[in-house]
């Protein structure tokens, strides 16, 4: 019964192909199908003619070239990027937060809240203070409600998530549910559940509860040995793919299989209450939810439902086993396989991530261990080029078949961005007769002067713990080219003997090979809790703030072991790393985000209009008519919005609404002008030897702060209103607003300079 449909979307996926130049076809196959009806949204009430919202965000993909004749991430995806500059806009002014990771990045476009108010003010992973006061770890990927220590709830019990007040930060899926769509995750940072843990705070007990058939199974996954089916399988069933209910009950209530299927979706702090909603948690339970739909492009593995990727296959696991392929394994054709199969089963909702291209992912986690993978690949180097290229026609498909729902630019707004940049740590690429670029792939060190080849690749990896002089305290970092420090005891900032720590950290010199063969300094630009409270790096949780941060040069990976590094020398290069993000540099600060759909202007490439992160999320709900139950830090992107979608209070007034907007990201984003200048002022602060000298500079830090907080809280308050309370800007308090947002940036202009 199901055969027929299934051919006439293949057909019409091959035909669109067929007849178009493959640099376009894509993008026509989703505007020819504009007289195709849509696949049903249930009760979903979303904005006019958006009825689809499907965010992708990639890993550091670029939009800017990495190296001179190789075209970029994007360049090299032309599908996707002639879909975006062709139908929409593309800003490639975008920014990313700090410290600029995976977790930090996506987290703040998903809430449209800096890491001071999202709560993951450092990540991937960080440190906290228990009452011993020796550091503690914790992961930053962690389902939405999990706390801090998720392992006995008492070393620190606030939400790893925290919000305002030290409660649970809003949910990013909760005006969607509210509104009666099903709202779908896919690998995107903790929306789903994001790990199997058994203790009483792990994702297992909280989701299914302590006992039950599917924490038996994780309590069983887990004790197996590693690198094994038996390991990876509660990871395969219940990590990286969910979906939250609409109200009533959404597909969650659609047949008897799905509400026995179902949990509650949690949240106790919601602001207004989240009670009577229910989601799918993990691919065991989401696959024949969506592949129950009709003419579902699904298949049945092991005899379990199996959705297909984009190229047909079942998406599974690296032992063949159904549901979630590991967070590694978020390929393009996986991750579009699920958003398409999700779309036409009746979740018009989805937000998913995409692995990154430029490593090679093979042997990655869950898969038994190899020494020689993953690892890096260079710009131009075959296997990265291939990949890029399977990327590419995993988005053809993908477009193509939506066309074929009837799922285009007419009805769906598409939003498209990357979680942050990168800085790539290697040498220059010998060419191949292929015309593909060849890298050395092994680690090389040094005793005195290093020998490293022409075409080396692979981050610079330093052990700072024996660099320092043997009086310096106890302490731990979060391994980075940015790494934040916690000091044991979590000594006051002005700690003499935190004082000095700070000194020899910042006079730290090392041989970066990629640069020169003598020493240079291995850090940039430095900053304790004054400067980092000014870059959004404090939260509401006083146990998680660094003692200091120490951004360096991007070439590092630095490390605090008893030993190492592994590759030998310290430092020495390791071959199995070369994209360096956390840091400050632009390659890595500087992002992109498309967006295509009902009310986006048609404006191609925006290189002008400066964004960050936190915009997307006000800009989104303000194209889909919906809001949130909390103020955004971000803004409304006017600047790509037509006028037609606007409330007539985002019209009023426009030229001194967009000096505003812009002013307001200059003082307030992590990449504006304000905190790059403070963060100067804050470095020359952290390295004086004359304490009067960091005292007054950290004094005019901290008022300037304690000013811009004040001005940005009100301008934040103002911008909110009239995006979705359609209450206009009061034009003179605006342009007042604007002469303090100056006068603040002039006077952190005039503290950076000294």
């Amino acid at each position: 019964m199901k055969l027929r449909p299934v051919l006439r979307r293949a057909i019409a996926r091959l035909m669109a192909l067929a007849l178009l130049p493959a640099s376009i076809a894509g993008i026509t196959a989703v505007s020819a199908s504009a007289s195709k009806p849509a696949v049903p949204t249930g009760g979903c009430q979303l904005s006019g003619p958006v009825k689809h919202v499907i965010y992708l965000v990639f890993d550091n993909t670029h939009y800017l070239r990495d190296a001179a004749g190789v075209q970029s991430d994007l360049e090299q995806m032309p599908h996707l990027l002639n879909f975006l500059t062709s139908n929409g806009t593309l800003m490639t002014n975008d920014h990313t937060i700090l410290i600029s990771h995976t977790a930090g990045g996506i987290l703040s476009s998903l809430t449209g809240l800096y890491p001071d108010r999202q709560g993951i003010n450092v990540s991937n992973s960080y440190f906290y203070f228990p009452p011993s006061k020796i550091p503690a770890f914790s992961s930053a990927f962690k389902y939405w409600t999990d706390l801090v220590d998720d392992s006995t709830g008492v070393n620190d019990p606030l939400p790893n998530m925290v919000f305002d007040g030290q409660k649970n930060t809003p949910a990013p899926w909760v005006p969607y549910t509210r509104a009666g769509c099903n709202f779908g995750g896919v690998s995107a940072a903790n929306i789903e559940l994001e790990n199997t843990g058994t203790g009483p705070f792990g994702d297992m007990s909280e989701a299914f509860g302590t006992g039950s058939p599917e924490w038996n199974e994780a309590f069983a996954s887990n004790a197996a040995p590693s690198g094994t089916a038996a390991r990876a399988k509660a990871l395969t069933d219940f990590v990286g793919i969910a979906i939250h209910c609409g109200s009533g009950g959404g597909i969650c209530a659609s047949n008897a299989t799905n509400v026995a299927n179902s949990r509650p979706d949690k949240l106790p702090d919601e602001p207004g209450g989240y009670l009577g909603f229910q989601a799918l948690y993990g691919a065991k339970y989401v696959n024949p939810a969506v592949c129950a739909a009709s003419s579902a492009q699904c298949s049945t593995v092991m005899g379990q439902k199996a959705v297909n990727n984009t190229e047909g296959q079942p998406v599974t696991d690296p032992f063949g086993q159904p549901g979630f392929p590991g967070f590694d394994g978020a390929f393009a054709k996986n991750t579009l396989g699920y958003v398409a199969q999700m779309q036409e089963a009746g979740v018009p909702v989805t937000y998913a991530y995409i692995s990154d291209a430029h490593d090679n992912h093979t042997s990655a986690f869950p898969a038994p261990f190899n020494p020689n993978f993953p690892r890096a690949s260079g710009p131009g180097e075959a296997d990265y080029v291939a990949q890029l290229k399977a990327y590419d026609n995993a988005f053809a498909a993908f477009f193509a078949r939506l066309a074929a729902d009837g799922i285009d630019k007419s009805n769906t707004l598409f939003v498209v961005t990357a979680d942050e940049g990168d800085h790539y740590a290697g040498g220059v690429g010998i060419p191949q007769p292929d015309g593909s670029l060849a890298y050395s792939h092994t680690n090389c060190s040094w005793t005195t002067s290093p020998a490293c080849p022409s075409n080396q690749i692979g981050e610079v990896n330093l052990n700072i713990k024996p660099k320092l002089p043997t009086s310096t305290p106890g302490f731990v970092i979060h391994n980075d080219s940015a790494p934040t420090f916690y000091v044991n005891g979590k000594p006051d900032r002005t700690d003499p003997t935190l004082r000095k720590m700070e000194r020899d950290v910042g006079a730290l010199n090392a041989i970066d090979p990629y640069v020169s063969t003598n020493a240079a300094p291995v850090f940039v630009r430095m900053a304790d809790p004054v400067g980092e409270k000014a870059l959004h790096m404090v939260n509401t949780d006083p146990a998680r703030t660094p003692s200091f941060t120490a951004f360096g040069n991007p070439d590092y990976f630095v490390t605090a072991a008893n030993s190492g590094p592994s590759c030998g020398s310290n430092p020495c290069i390791d071959y199995h790393f070369a994209w360096s993000h956390g840091d400050i540099q632009p390659e890595i600060a500087t992002n992109w985000l498309g967006l295509v759909g009902p009310g986006v202007k048609h404006q191609g490439i925006d290189s002008q209009t400066w964004t960050d992160h936190t915009n997307v999320r006000s800009t989104t709900l303000v194209l889909a008519g919906l809001r949130d139950d909390y103020i955004n830090d971000g803004r409304a992107l006017i600047e790509a919005i037509e006028t037609k979608a606007l409330p007539q209070s985002l019209i009023a007034h426009r030229a001194t609404l967009l000096r505003l907007g812009d002013a307001y990201e200059q003082v307030n984003a992590a990449f504006g002008l304000f905190g790059t200048d403070l963060l100067t002022a804050s470095t020359r602060a952290l390295n004086s030897t004359d304490e009067s000298v960091y005292n007054s500079i950290e004094s005019s830090i901290q008022s300037l702060t304690s000013e811009r907080d004040a001005l940005a809280g009100q301008i934040r308050a103002a911008l909110n209103a009239a995006a979705f309370d359609n209450q206009p800007i009061n034009e003179q308090q605006a342009k007042a607003w604007i002469a303090q947002a100056q006068s603040l940036l002039d006077r952190a202009s005039a503290l950076a300079a000294g």
